[in-house]
């Protein structure tokens, strides 16, 4: 275990796992994932990844390798690179004879979506020799990171892997104060906007997960962000309004109250009523689709299969219609939607 400057502990990895099966086909975006890292520098309050059993059920390991107590609360605190994954991933490929492949996820790739892959140098390495591996083979990899402008030092890799990669990153919110308070050591969105415009200005395929949304964005808002949006022309753009479950929640109404922003603290923690989560979350996806419309961008909403349970039939409908829907997104050879999607009943 080594202490960076920046507090943050690292070492190694020590899982043999390569290449795993994922459920994040369920929002079209992949049928594997491959995580160059266990644990990640951003420290985002509100990441699912903590409570998934990559961490939950890994607590030695993490004593052992970096010193963690409690894999939740210290997020941010801790990274174990996988060194050589690249390497060993081209092997296994190698070896390969059965691809997994749904309707949802066509057989791509993710890479990483439980850390980030761009975090910094290190993890940077082991993510170009993973994509190079990927492509290489004829197979599918889609690369989200908070840190695009870091991902452009890899830009021949992106540029030979062609039709077989598409980048993008995660931007919540255009408002560069309430974001760093909820993600305290990741980029800020304009830089993300700005490394995802420069990869798409070299021919590289970009998308973009507006997740989560925050319930101090109204609809000028979300629409001022969707226009920055288009700047890097995304061939889709991922919409979810945040959700309050899970014991991150509270972590992140802290965070925010803690950085002083009050507004946002407010607004998140009035969400914890499910009236009020009901209600902007309905909004969010319903503007966010109106207005994408308006702007011709390819938006894919991801509701909360809970929020169906607590509205209306037709708002009910419109939801289910989302999650069925397929993606927009024309890559990994998908058969995207040629009929007009379903709009909220209230529009």
């Amino acid at each position: 275990m080594t202490d960076a400057s920046d507090g943050v502990r690292t070492g190694e990895d020590p899982t043999k796992a390569i290449l795993s099966e994922s459920g994040l086909n369920s929002k079209h975006l992949c049928d594997y994932v491959v995580n160059v890292a266990t644990g990640c520098r951003h420290g985002c309050k509100f990441c699912y990844v903590p409570s998934t059993p990559n961490i939950r059920t890994r607590p030695d390991m993490l004593k052992e390798e970096a010193d963690v107590d409690n894999g939740q609360k210290e997020w941010g605190n801790y990274v174990l690179y996988r060194d050589g994954l690249g390497e060993r991933l081209d092997e296994h490929l190698d070896r390969k004879r059965t691809w997994r492949e749904t309707e949802r996820g066509q057989g791509v790739v993710g890479v990483s979506f439980s850390t980030d892959c761009y975090m910094d140098g290190r993890a940077g390495e082991i993510t170009r020799n993973v994509v190079d591996a990927i492509a290489s083979h004829g197979e599918y990899v889609r690369v989200l990171t908070r840190n695009p402008i870091l991902a452009l030092q890899d830009l021949d890799v992106f540029q030979g892997a062609g039709e077989y990669v598409t980048i993008g990153s995660s931007i919540p919110c255009m408002d560069a104060d309430q974001v760093g308070a909820i993600e305290p050591s990741a980029p800020a969105p304009e830089l993300r906007l700005k490394g995802l415009k420069e990869f798409h200005d070299h021919g590289v395929q970009t998308f973009v997960s507006m997740s989560p949304t925050y319930p101090t964005q109204d609809k000028d808002d979300l629409r001022e962000q969707l226009e920055r949006v288009a700047e890097c022309d995304p061939a889709v753009v991922f919409h979810e309004p945040i959700n309050p479950r899970g014991g991150n929640f509270e972590m992140t109404v802290e965070a925010a109250r803690d950085a002083g922003e009050k507004e946002l603290a407010e607004d998140l923690d009035a969400l914890r009523t499910r009236k009020r989560w009901v209600e902007y979350a309905t909004n969010h996806l319903r503007w966010v689709q109106e207005i994408g419309r308006e702007l011709d961008l390819p938006v894919h909403l991801w509701p909360d299969k809970q929020l169906i349970k607590h509205v209306d039939d037709e708002t009910a409908a419109w939801l289910q219609h989302w999650r069925d829907r397929q993606s927009p997104e024309e890559f990994a050879e998908r058969d995207v939607p040629v009929e007009s999607p379903l709009v909220h009943p209230a529009a």
